[in-house]
C-alpha cells in the first residue's frame, strides 16, 4: 500500500493536472462561441453566391466553365483538415481512419493522389504514411483562421486543375453539428455539378426579374465560380475549427471529471491511511501504558 506521503503528493499532482484541463475547457468553450459566430456570418455569403450563379447559369443553358465539367479521373488531390495541436479528443484520429478507408477502396497505388494537408495534425500524418504531398510547408491552422491563409494552396490546387493536372480534387474534413456531435464529411470540391446551382432557390425574391452581365455571362460565371470553390473550401474549413474546438472542449471536461474521480478515490485511500496510522500509534499508547501498570 501506498505511503501518506506518495498518496498526498499524487493528490497534488490530479489536482494541478485537473486545474489545467477546467482552464483548457474554459478557454475552448469562449473559442468555439466564436467559431459558431464565424460560421453563422459566413453562411449567407456562400449561400448568395450559390443563387447569383443559379441566376447566370439559367440564363444561358449553353454556358460551361471547366470547373463543372467532369473528366476521367486520373490525378486526385485530397485536402485533409486537421488541427495544429492536440489534446482534442479523437478530432484527428477519426479523419484520418476515414480517409485510410477511403484510399484502400478507391486507390491501388500512392501515385493516383497527391495530399494537401492543412494543419500540423494532417501535415504530420502525410509524412508517416508516405504520401506525396502537394506543399512542403506545414500550413497551419490557427485560431483566428482567415481566408487569406489559404489564398495560396487554393490558387495551386485551382491552376493544376485548369491545366490537366488534377482531374478531382476532394475534402475530407470534421463537420460541425453540436457541441457533442461532429461529423466527418467527404465532399468532392471540384468538379461541381451543376445541377446544384440549377436548384438554388434566391428567398428574396418572390417575383421573376430580369438580369443584364456585363460585359457578358460567360465572364461573370468564370469570374465566380472559382470564387464560389474558394468560399466552399473556407466554409469547410470554419466547420472544421469549430469541430476542434468542441472536441477539444468536450475532451477536457471529460479529462476534469476523471481527475476529480482520482481525486476523490485517493482522497479515500489517505483517510484511511491516516486512520491505520492513528490506530496504530493509539494502540502502541494503550499497550505502553497497560506495561508500566
Amino acid at each position: 500500500m501506498a505511503s501518506m506521503r506518495d498518496l498526498k503528493k499524487r493528490m497534488q499532482a490530479t489536482q494541478k493536472t485537473q486545474q489545467i484541463t477546467k482552464a483548457m475547457h474554459m478557454v475552448s468553450a469562449a473559442k468555439l462561441k466564436k467559431a459558431e459566430r464565424a460560421i453563422v456570418a459566413f453562411r449567407p455569403l456562400t449561400k448568395k453566391l450559390k443563387v447569383v450563379l443559379s441566376r447566370v447559369l439559367s440564363s444561358d443553358r449553353d454556358l460551361g466553365h471547366p470547373i463543372l465539367s467532369g473528366r476521367e479521373t486520373h490525378q486526385t488531390v485530397y485536402i485533409l483538415v486537421s488541427s495544429d495541436r492536440g489534446l482534442a479528443g479523437a478530432f484527428n484520429n477519426r479523419l484520418f481512419k476515414a480517409f485510410e478507408a477511403h484510399i484502400e477502396q478507391a486507390h491501388d497505388s500512392k501515385d493516383e493522389f497527391l495530399v494537401a494537408a492543412l494543419g500540423y495534425k494532417a501535415h504530420r500524418f502525410a509524412q508517416r504514411r508516405k504520401y506525396r504531398l502537394l506543399h512542403r510547408d506545414v500550413i497551419p491552422m490557427r485560431d483566428d483562421v482567415q481566408f487569406v491563409d489559404f489564398q495560396s494552396i487554393t490558387d495551386t490546387f485551382l491552376t493544376g486543375y485548369f491545366s490537366g493536372a488534377y482531374d478531382k480534387i476532394d475534402v475530407f474534413y470534421n463537420h460541425f453539428i453540436n457541441t457533442l456531435n461532429q461529423e466527418i464529411k467527404h465532399r468532392t470540391l471540384v468538379p461541381l455539378e451543376d445541377s446544384q446551382f440549377l436548384e438554388a432557390e434566391d428567398d428574396d425574391a418572390p417575383y421573376n426579374r430580369l438580369y443584364y452581365y456585363e460585359p457578358n455571362a460567360r465572364q461573370v460565371l468564370y469570374q465566380l465560380l472559382p470564387m464560389y470553390v474558394e468560399h466552399l473550401l473556407y466554409g469547410m474549413i470554419l466547420e472544421s475549427k469549430a469541430s476542434e474546438h468542441a472536441s477539444r472542449m468536450t475532451a477536457m471536461q471529460n479529462a476534469t471529471d476523471n481527475a476529480e474521480e482520482v481525486i476523490n478515490e485517493l482522497n479515500l485511500k489517505y483517510n484511511r491511511a491516516r486512520q491505520d496510522a492513528i490506530t496504530r500509534e493509539l494502540t502502541d499508547i494503550i499497550g505502553g501504558a497497560e506495561a508500566v501498570k
